[in-house]
């Protein structure tokens, strides 16, 4: 089964996650299945790519059922990182825009994923979260390049606490490009695709390589110390627990807490 849809239209490519029953969760086949459209992408060589999603959710995060069912998660998450984190860095390196669609809730890896696109528009009622440390996890998903955009101490208040942030708080801390209300956003996503379209290629290329390559020069690296340190924390004792905790919806009892 599929869970992510790419179509090209008008010069734009669209990938939309579309698994909205299971609220699009980061797991193998979506990892997987964007870095090969963020290829793809490239191969058509469109000027603009739209990540968009159906349903209420642009993503719950990683699947954590499968996390606990898997016999090492530590296998299974570094494959996970590794793979997910190709498509993160492709979305960065591609020529083209990249326009990211939030909606409603994007958690866990579904946070940096949505935050990858070098411009973020949202919806009003679009709700982010990263998560990770509430199940003993360290973040992925490029959530370490968010630092580049909000400081260290406003990502390590929302790494350690958690906080449920609004599309204002997001525009506030410069990842959210515009806000808009629900029923005005695919107008909006339309008019900015338009914009970029009708825009200079060449100027628009050379401006996004010359800033991204400023404030993440080392963008693969952090990637990999990212993809060590969620393997590390999925084998460990409070990484079990944490999803185990999260699986039986109750308090986790980390034993490093004790």
């Amino acid at each position: 089964m599929t869970s992510l849809r790419y179509e090209v239209r008008n010069g734009a490519a669209y990938l939309t996650l579309c698994q909205p029953d299971r609220g699009n969760p980061v797991d193998l086949t979506l990892a997987r299945e964007l870095r090969d459209a963020v290829e793809q992408a490239r191969n058509d060589d469109v000027r603009v790519v739209v990540l968009d999603h159906e349903g209420k959710a642009f993503s719950v995060g990683g699947d954590i059922a499968a996390f606990g069912a898997a016999e090492d998660p530590s296998a299974l998450i570094n494959e996970l990182a590794s793979t997910l984190h190709e498509g993160v860095l492709g979305l960065t390196q591609l020529d083209a825009i990249v326009v990211s669609v939030v909606r409603g809730t994007a958690a866990g890896a579904g946070f940096p994923l949505a935050a990858a696109a070098d411009l973020v528009l949202a919806s009003e009622s679009a709700r982010f979260t990263l998560a990770y440390t509430r199940i003993g996890l360290t973040p992925d998903g490029g959530s370490s390049l968010l630092t580049t955009t909000v400081g260290l101490h406003r990502i390590l208040h929302w790494v350690l606490l958690n906080p449920l942030l609004s599309a204002a708080d997001l525009q506030a801390a410069g990842i959210v490009a515009q806000v808009h209300p629900p029923a005005a956003l695919d107008a909006a996503v339309q008019e900015v695709v338009g914009q970029l379209l009708a825009g200079s290629r060449d100027a628009q290329v050379a401006a996004k390589h010359l800033l991204r390559s400023k404030v993440a020069p080392d963008a693969q690296q952090a990637l990999d110390n990212e993809t060590a340190g969620i393997t590390r924390a999925a084998g460990g004792p409070d990484g079990r627990e944490g999803v185990r905790a999260f699986l039986d919806k109750r308090a986790a009892r980390f034993p490093s807490a004790t």
